[in-house]
C-alpha cells in the first residue's frame, strides 16, 4: 500500500500496535484519542479487510468468535512511514500559519 493511510486507517494501526480483536481496537482508539475519535464497527470491520488485503496486518488467532488482528512487519514500516508524513504535514501546516500571523511563534 503505497499511498496514504486515511485517519480511521491510521488510528487502526495505532491500536494494532498490540494484537487486538475489534472490539478492543475501537475501545483502544477512543482512548488514544482521549474520546475525540470514534470509528463503528462497520467502518472498523471494512478497514480491517482492506488492511489484510494490503498484508499490512494478519489475522493472528480467532477464539471465542474473537478474530485478533496484528500488525505485520510491512504494516509497522507503513505506519512508522505515515506519522513521519504526518509530522511532516504538521511542519508545513505550522509555518503557513505563523507566516500568516495568525498563530503565535513559540
Amino acid at each position: 500500500m503505497e499511498e496514504s493511510l486515511t485517519d480511521s486507517m491510521y488510528f487502526i494501526m495505532l491500536a494494532l500496535l498490540k494484537p487486538q480483536h475489534g472490539y478492543a481496537i475501537m475501545k483502544e482508539i477512543s482512548q488514544l484519542t482521549a474520546g475525540k475519535v470514534e470509528i463503528g464497527p462497520a467502518s472498523v470491520y471494512t478497514i480491517l479487510k482492506k488492511l489484510l488485503k494490503a498484508q499490512l496486518i494478519v489475522l493472528e488467532e480467532s477464539h471465542e468468535r474473537k478474530k485478533i488482528y496484528r500488525l505485520t512487519p510491512l504494516g509497522v514500516e507503513t505506519l512508522k512511514a505515515e506519522v513521519v508524513r504526518r509530522e511532516k504535514l504538521f511542519r508545513v501546516g505550522e509555518i503557513a500559519l505563523k507566516k500568516a500571523g495568525v498563530m503565535d511563534e513559540d
